[in-house]
């Protein structure tokens, strides 16, 4: 079994972070709903960081955006929405203040075998960009987003609801 590491060299490292500077630009609408700009809190240093994510499910209806951490629970972002989940979130130009709940490992499992029942292409391209061995059956999957140790864990991004409820920090209109 692979385990998938984040990029390590300084090219990697960049390419990783280009779509950022699409946001950045005011050209997210191009990023469609395929993705989602996550800016959140440093556990360590309370400044604001940002990851692109690949969207993998979520509830129009609701607003809410389901996203995975395909470096598994080491992956920076991850633990810095386990430590402060209050989050802003973008979703094309649309941006949002929200709250990031991490899925039990068996909603986890669902949700990637949801992803790859309608894209089983891309996630199968996808987590083998990120290192894993992939079997591409239902099983594999449910697994990979079941397994504590070794896992693939889900984010539910939530809207705020709450009139005033502070985001300290993280803007949006």
């Amino acid at each position: 079994m692979s385990f998938a590491q984040p990029p390590t060299t300084p090219l990697r490292r960049a390419l990783f972070r280009a779509p950022i500077w699409i946001y950045r630009t005011g050209l997210g609408g191009l990023m469609g709903r395929r993705f989602v700009l996550l800016t959140h809190r440093g556990r360590t240093t309370g400044e604001a960081r940002q990851a692109v994510l690949e969207v993998i499910g979520g509830d129009d209806a609701a607003g809410t955006v389901l996203v995975a951490s395909g470096y598994g629970r080491r992956s920076q972002w991850f633990r810095n929405v386990e430590h402060e989940p209050r989050v802003l979130f973008q979703l094309g130009n649309r941006r949002r203040r929200g709250t990031a709940t991490v899925l039990s490992p068996q909603e986890s499992g669902e949700a990637l075998v949801s992803y790859a029942e309608r894209h089983p292409a891309a996630a199968v391209a996808l987590l083998r960009a990120l290192g894993y061995e992939v079997d591409d059956s239902e099983e594999w999957f449910e697994r990979r987003g079941a397994d504590i140790g070794n896992d693939i864990p889900v984010v539910r991004l939530t809207p705020a609801g709450a009139a005033g409820e502070h985001h300290p920090g993280l803007s949006a209109p």
